[in-house]
């Protein structure tokens, strides 16, 4: 998971496009300072602090309240609802974000439009494994652009009771996997409950979890990208040849789903799931809560899919749920490092993780507190985690349509074969 974006050439395909305006940033970034926090007057900084998660607004906004009681040299005024992409051009961007680390921010890391975070003590707290993750979506040479402050893993969520009474035990091979699926046909039990009408539950789903425990999804892509235009049927690696045993265990695992998956969406499933009508839900650990809407009291676990026979090839999907970044422009940056430094704080961070299913972002957080969780701790503690791949294809690519036509029943090599070319067609339209 450790490309380095050190080279900027059309292997930078995997980076999502960006209208920034010409010279907007880089004009913009001449001007930046950073002033002293009550340099001008006794009033308080006031900086501003922009949220990217709408269902997490509530909990900022009591941290917030608490760092106001606990100083005040500094006042923060949380945005949600602002365009990061015209602020940033207008070279008003939020002093302080807390943002999605995904193609979202690619544009603003790799021009360099973010400050190096790397003096900050903060910085040495974060766990080592991390980094790569970062770098892997994007990347400016030299600089930490922005510190992880949540990840989320997911995985298989499983109904532990049904196990029991099944008799069945957790598959570490996809043999025993496939085993399992077949014991709870014959039982008429489905064994996964789909929501293919929903193409972004397939691509984070069967899509992203075949690839990532099949594959060396840092290393596939990194050649990706380096072969950027010739990426086709010739070229040394392609989507075609490189996921084709991955679609193959997605083709399988279509048929083990229950009848009517194509007409279900995420609502249909957390109900069902929770109403015990599947043994499975591939699903990550927002699901967590919906279920528990319905059935509180359901007893769940999780295990990453295995989609080989070698068990140590087993890992968990995650993301970077949230990050956080000052930008060069932001001429209060002393207040917004305050302001940071009280976000990192193990008491603070670890509450936003423990109440939004998160796993800790530093070297001494504790384990993820929801039970569920648990059968993916060891995964994350040892690094064996992936970052999905349908988060590394730009978004101009409608990799979730493509997955979705997969889990309907269409030809994963005709698929395949159209990702190469849309792959090598951004490529050039990159370079131009």
């Amino acid at each position: 998971m450790q490309p380095h974006a050190t080279t900027r050439t059309a292997a930078s395909v995997s980076r999502r496009s960006f209208l920034l305006g010409a010279g907007g940033i880089a004009s913009g970034l001449a001007l930046a300072g950073c002033a002293p926090i009550g340099s001008s007057s006794a009033k308080p900084e006031t900086i501003t602090f922009y949220v990217s998660k709408p269902e997490v607004i509530g909990y900022f906004d009591g941290v917030i309240a608490q760092f106001h009681d606990s100083q005040s040299k500094v006042r923060v005024v949380r945005d949600s609802t602002s365009s990061m992409s015209a602020n940033f051009v207008r070279n008003r961007p939020p002093d302080l974000g807390c943002w999605n680390y995904n193609f979202s921010v690619v544009p603003f890391v790799e021009h360099g439009a973010l400050t190096d975070l790397s003096d900050l003590p903060q910085t040495d707290t974060i766990n080592p494994d991390l980094w790569p993750l970062m770098e892997q979506t994007a990347d400016y040479p030299g600089r930490k652009s922005a510190l992880p402050y949540s990840v989320t893993a997911a995985s298989v969520i499983y109904n532990k009771a049904l196990f029991a009474e099944q008799g069945l035990e957790v598959p570490t091979t996809w043999s025993e996997f496939a085993d399992l699926c077949e014991r709870l046909t014959k039982a008429g039990i489905a064994p996964i409950y789909g929501t293919f009408k929903d193409n972004w539950t397939i691509a984070q789903g069967m899509f992203d979890y075949t690839i990532g425990g099949a594959i060396d999804t840092p290393k596939t892509f990194d050649a990706l990208r380096r072969e950027g235009t010739k990426v086709g049927k010739d070229s040394s690696v392609s989507f075609e040849k490189d996921l084709r045993t991955p679609m193959e265990r997605m083709v399988q695992l279509r048929e083990w789903h229950q009848d009517g998956a194509a007409s279900r969406g995420y609502g249909d499933g957390n109900l069902a799931f929770a109403q015990g009508r599947a043994a499975m839900y591939l699903q990550g650990p927002w699901a967590l809560g919906e279920i528990a809407k319905t059935n509180k009291d359901m007893d769940l676990g999780t295990f990453p899919l295995p989609v080989t026979d070698d068990a140590a090839d087993n890992k968990v999907r995650v993301n970077v749920d949230l990050a956080l970044w000052i930008p060069e422009a932001s001429r209060k940056q002393e207040a917004a490092r305050e302001f940071l430094s009280f976000l990192m704080q193990s008491k603070v961070n670890d509450k936003y993780n423990a109440d939004n299913n998160g796993f800790g972002v530093r070297k001494d957080a504790p384990p993820a507190s929801n039970p569920a969780l648990t059968g993916m701790q060891s995964y994350y503690d040892d690094a064996a985690f992936y970052l999905g791949a349908s988060q590394l294809i730009p978004a101009e690519i409608p990799v979730a349509n493509y997955a979705q036509s997969i889990a309907f029943g269409g030809d994963p090599q005709r698929q395949l074969r159209t990702l190469d070319a849309d792959w090598a067609r951004l490529a050039l339209r990159t370079a131009a």
